[in-house]
């Protein structure tokens, strides 16, 4: 491991020079930076903090959109031995007051369009701010900074769960533990010549993480401010970019779009890989018809334990469609809760976190005897590959038998006229709960909720099939770029009310 600070992830013996981040953030006004540039900028961040004399271990937020000076703020707040804290900017304001509070933010680097959800009494930095007070003037590029060593276990960063189920919690993140992940990702094929597109939001793992390799292999990136599916398609095709990581539900919308992708060569895309959310075999088929050449891969990660659990298989057999991989250590990882080969994942790794920040109680039901409990039900096939099956608190039971979303989604997506679909359960007296689905069906489609039910009795178990249909347009998004389950669920309740459903 060559680095000793998290923040540090900059090549100097490579090519300084050369391009690191193309900077979509601003309508109009593309930034290019090269990795100096970018490694100059941290430098200055580190400075400053360092110069208004916070503490070690002192924590600062960063309430942005994508853009080249989240990245330049983060590697920087790290650098200087303080904790960078990405804010969720998607939530509800009382939600990221609570998120300021429980981390006890000192000071907060910001863009303009999320100035003003840190409320009065948090120091901020705009990065749009042109006069005295802002970014530019306050945070001038330094040629080095001397780097902090990080402890054994010091805290470079705390990323916050979504909390979808109640308040997000906050999840301390070690340097040597991101680093040990980083280790695992880089030393394999990634190459410095790939240039990436990053959309996803950098306050979530996924992009996150993406961002620390892209760096870490001195590759680049073209960076948007979020994602929508038009400027992210334009994007590949005007930049050619090589790879992507994203979450699957982007590249749901990103095959929807057949005249945009007409219009867009976006076959440049030869590495996509997804994770965050579950994947389907009809997405999968999908992408491989836009991107025939391209080499897809489904990764598996936590916040509280990071994305280096599964890998290639050390034999060197082919890891098949949907499949998570092999387990970089198969000593870490267990299953209970279910057979030899299908149950909850337990998992152990230099990258798990030590405990939830403040929460000691959500601390002992996570981690116990150094075990991490996931929530996630895998099945192992017999090659030892692991594959996702379901969140064990999204099962439910139907006339005694257990169901798992993700399965029956699979199965629903395997119908040609099928784009994409969520399965909620609903209340059901007799029943106790039964699946219903919203379908987003592909545009040319005719397709009914009458074909749909017929389809699922005849191509799976027959108490999976949907009781209920609803063909929507787009699937509700979380801040995360996944699917708002939560919100499907009201709907499915309302619609029930009001009998308003398909079928």
């Amino acid at each position: 491991m060559r680095w000793h600070n998290l923040g540090d992830l900059i090549d100097r013996k490579g090519g300084l020079g050369k391009e690191a981040i193309i900077d979509l953030a601003l309508p109009g006004n593309v930034k290019t930076y090269t990795h100096r540039q970018i490694d100059r900028l941290a430098n200055g961040v580190a400075k400053y903090l360092t110069d208004r004399g916070f503490a070690r271990g002192t924590h600062i937020a960063i309430v942005s959109f994508n853009r080249a000076e989240y990245v330049a703020a983060y590697f920087g707040i790290m650098r200087a031995g303080f904790i960078a804290v990405p804010v969720n900017i998607k939530v509800a304001r009382d939600t990221i007051d609570y998120v300021m509070d429980d981390a006890k933010i000192a000071l907060a680097f910001v863009d303009a369009a999320n100035r003003a959800q840190v409320r009065e009494g948090i120091p901020v930095i705009d990065f749009d701010d042109a006069g005295s007070n802002g970014f530019a003037a306050t945070v001038k590029p330094v040629e080095s900074f001397d780097s902090v060593v990080a402890g054994a276990d010091e805290v470079g960063q705390m990323l916050y769960t979504s909390g979808s189920t109640g308040r997000p919690k906050g999840v301390p993140l070690s340097h040597r533990g991101q680093l040990w992940a980083l280790s695992t990702r880089t030393s394999g094929a990634l190459n410095e010549n790939e240039r990436y597109i990053i959309a996803q939001p950098l306050f979530h793992m996924n992009g996150l993480f993406a961002t620390k390799t892209i760096f870490a292999t001195n590759a680049s990136m073209v960076l948007l401010p979020s994602f929508e599916a038009r400027s992210y398609i334009e994007a590949i095709a005007k930049y050619k970019a090589t790879a992507a990581t994203a979450v699957p539900t982007m590249w749901a919308r990103v095959v929807k779009e057949q005249e945009l992708l007409a219009q867009n060569d976006i076959k440049s895309v030869r590495r996509l890989m997804l994770g965050s959310a579950p994947m389907t075999m009809g997405l999968w088929d999908k992408i491989k018809l836009a991107l025939p050449n391209v080499t897809l891969s489904i990764g598996y990660g936590t916040t509280e334990a990071g994305p280096a659990v599964f890998g290639p298989h050390p034999k060197g057999i082919p890891t098949p469609p949907l499949a998570l991989g092999y387990p970089i250590n198969p000593e870490a990882v267990r299953l209970i809760n279910g057979s030899e080969n299908e149950g909850v994942l337990l998992m152990r790794n230099p990258a798990l976190m030590d405990h939830y920040h403040n929460l000691p109680q959500q601390t002992a039901k996570a981690i116990t005897g150094g075990w991490y409990y996931s929530g996630d039900v895998m099945r192992r096939d017999e090659n030892g590959f692991y594959y996702f099956v379901g969140r064990a608190d999204d099962m439910f039971v139907c006339s005694g038998e257990n169901i798992y979303p993700g399965e029956v989604e699979k199965l629903l997506e395997r119908h040609p006229q099928v784009q994409q679909a969520v399965v909620v359960p609903l209340p059901d007296e007799e029943r106790s709960q039964v699946p219903v689905a919203f379908i987003v069906s592909r545009a040319d489609s005719r397709l009914s909720a009458d074909e749909i039910r017929k389809f699922t009795i005849a191509n799976g178990p027959a108490y999976q099939h949907p009781r209920r249909i609803e063909f929507v347009n787009e699937l509700p998004w979380a801040g995360t770029n996944k699917i708002d389950r939560k919100s499907l669920i009201d709907r499915a309740r309302q619609l029930e009310a009001a009998k308003g459903w398909s079928v």
